[in-house]
């Protein structure tokens, strides 16, 4: 009977140290559910400290993976909406190095609460360590209790209710401290098989212990069986957990069903644990996937922070990508936690250098602004200084360049740009339209004059109707009296000019004369025909080619600056341009032939 005994509680300690060990090991992987369970996704600050608020007012010990989570979720959502307000106001025009960081309220009431949490978490902690260490002192006492229990079969007998008594003790008492638990643990176990080694008479009571155990552990292993059909699997794994406290704490059974009934309930347990083993590697794998999403998009935006950006709108471009990618950063879930921390310091830096180098890019273009502003503020106050003048010819040359001297300087912004352009064009328009106001007068004889050009070229265009009667001495009459004719308006001078050359030239054509030999040998012959009326009338003639030339070097000077202003970019002012730069053409053909005829008088004179 004695060894059927001990058999029996042998095989029962291997049972028991199986449970043990699997509840431990279960143990692990709960912990790592209590984590995923309190991963919930926090959309902004406020939810957060409302969720610190709740665990800082509750009566449960505040989980430290939760308390983490809550502390890095918050500061991330801060630092964005700080950078976000920052960029707002820097893209307002705002100096970078003026801005403040306002006090945030969610954090002061975040920081209080937090507090709050670790002050409790430190007075639970006590409370815990030293109730654990009280449960240690009366677990030690009933080993101590059994062992006496355990040194005879009479003794064994007489105490057995007292036995059973502590065993639902020791099942009442919970946690101790983890160094001593498993010592611990062996020790009572040692001490029960031994009082079990030592009971002989009170037979019936141990059958009706193994009975009753039995009972109870059929009950657990249907109650595990049952969890196979639990939806959740986080919630049926913790259950188990349960299942396997209340198998650990039940006794023993009969030698001849202690290996079936621990097959049954190891073989539900055994379903359970790979579903939840399978849970987490799926969670695994999203976090790995997270990972990899997450590391793209840290090398986007690393390559993106390489590219040169010249200009403010090379910055606006790559700053809208880069929130993009920081969006699309916010729609994927979580990395593994040993990288989690280290992919978003990744991002955040990557993010960092971007923007402060953007931030310096526009303080340095803020500061061009204000040194481009000032130059436009002085030409203006110069231009206005001098719209009032009456002295025409020095005046038009300094506002001239004036305006050669504004091409020269940078961009200012748009809105304060076209202000100071507006009051620089005013006062360069005033004074030109007072200027022509004051020529005025000559209107009405440049006229006149034109009407006498224009009849002079019609007589030319009946000398080609008629070409059999042309002479070159009439044709040399009306150039002659068309040269006599002074000025006429500016904006018909271009036409008449060329509807004067073109009827000289068709007169010409039919007399087969040159048009630039014909030209420089009309002047010539009028050259002897002014030396016939003396030196003084050579002279004159000299002086007034020599006031032309100037006066063509002028006007070529003048168009070629209106030409500087003009744009290009559209049809009509390319148009524009085109005819101008023939009147530049014209003009220096002229001013060519006068200094032709200056050489020729100074031939005659010689």
């Amino acid at each position: 009977m004695m060894d059927s005994q001990e058999n029996a509680l042998l095989q029962g300690a291997q049972v028991e140290k199986e449970v043990e060990q699997t509840t431990a090991q279960n143990a692990e992987a709960a912990a790592d559910d209590q984590k995923v369970e309190n991963a919930k996704v926090y959309k902004t600050k406020k939810e957060v400290v409302e969720r610190l608020k709740e665990i800082a007012a509750s009566d449960e010990n505040p989980d430290k993976d939760e308390i983490d989570l809550l502390k890095t979720v918050f500061y991330k959502l801060h630092i964005t909406e700080r950078e976000a307000r920052m960029k707002e106001y820097i893209d307002g025009g705002g100096d970078p190095e003026a801005y403040q960081i306002m006090p945030d309220e969610d954090e002061e009431t975040f920081k209080q609460q937090m507090a709050i949490v670790r002050e409790k978490r430190a007075r639970i902690f006590q409370q815990q360590e030293a109730e654990k260490q009280a449960n240690l002192e009366k677990k030690l006492e009933i080993i101590e209790k059994i062992k006496a229990m355990a040194t005879s079969p009479d003794e064994a007998n007489k105490s057995y209710n007292e036995f059973k008594e502590l065993q639902q003790q020791w099942k009442d008492i919970k946690n101790v401290p983890a160094d001593r638990a498993s010592e611990l643990w062996r020790n009572y176990q040692l001490y029960v098989e031994q009082f079990y080694d030592l009971l002989k008479l009170n037979s019936e009571a141990r059958e009706y212990d193994f009975k009753k155990n039995l009972e109870t552990k059929t009950k657990l292993c249907e109650a595990a069986e049952k969890l196979a059909d639990e939806e959740d699997v986080i919630s049926a794994f913790h259950q188990l957990q349960e299942l396997h406290q209340q198998y650990r704490e039940t006794g023993p059974v009969a030698k001849e069903l202690r290996e079936q009934i621990w097959t049954r309930f190891k073989a539900a347990s055994t379903v359970i644990n790979k579903r939840h083993q399978q849970h987490f590697e799926d969670l695994r794998s999203k976090e790995e996937e997270n990972l990899t999403l997450k590391t793209a998009l840290c090398e986007k935006v690393e390559e993106i922070s390489k590219q040169e950006n010249k200009t403010a709108s090379d910055w606006e471009k790559r700053s809208k990508e880069i929130i993009d990618i920081q969006n699309q950063w916010k729609t994927i879930g979580f990395a593994p936690q040993k990288m989690n921390v280290k992919i978003f310091e990744r991002f955040r830096a990557a993010c960092d250098d971007f923007f402060g180098r953007k931030s310096e890019f526009f303080k340095e273009m803020k500061q061009a602004y204000a040194a481009n502003i000032e130059k436009k503020k002085a030409l203006v106050e110069k231009a206005q200084a001098l719209a009032d003048s009456t002295d025409w010819k020095v005046t038009s040359d300094k506002l001239i360049n004036l305006q050669k001297e504004w091409k020269t300087i940078g961009v200012v912004p748009k809105k304060i740009g076209d202000q100071l352009w507006h009051d620089f064009l005013n006062a360069c328009n005033k004074f030109f339209e007072a200027r022509n106001a004051a020529n005025a007068g000559a209107r009405n004889e440049e006229r006149e004059n034109l009407e006498k050009k224009r009849s002079i070229i019609e007589q030319i265009k009946a000398l080609v109707a008629d070409a059999a009667n042309a002479t070159r001495e009439k044709v040399q009459a009306l150039t002659d009296e068309y040269n006599k004719v002074g000025h006429v308006p500016y904006k018909e001078k271009d036409a008449l000019y060329a509807a004067y050359h073109e009827a000289l030239d068709a007169i010409y054509k039919e007399l087969n004369i040159s048009n630039k030999r014909r030209r420089l040998d009309d002047f010539k012959s009028n050259i002897r025909n002014m030396a016939k009326r003396g030196e003084d009338a050579i002279d004159n003639e000299r002086g007034r080619l020599t006031r032309r030339f100037e006066q063509l070097k002028q006007e070529i000077q003048t168009y070629e600056n209106n030409l500087g202003f003009l744009n290009a970019s559209s049809k009509k002012g390319n148009s524009l341009i085109d005819e101008m730069n023939r009147k530049v053409q014209k003009l220096r053909d002229d001013l060519e032939l006068v200094r032709q005829k200056i050489k020729a008088i100074d031939a005659e004179n010689k």
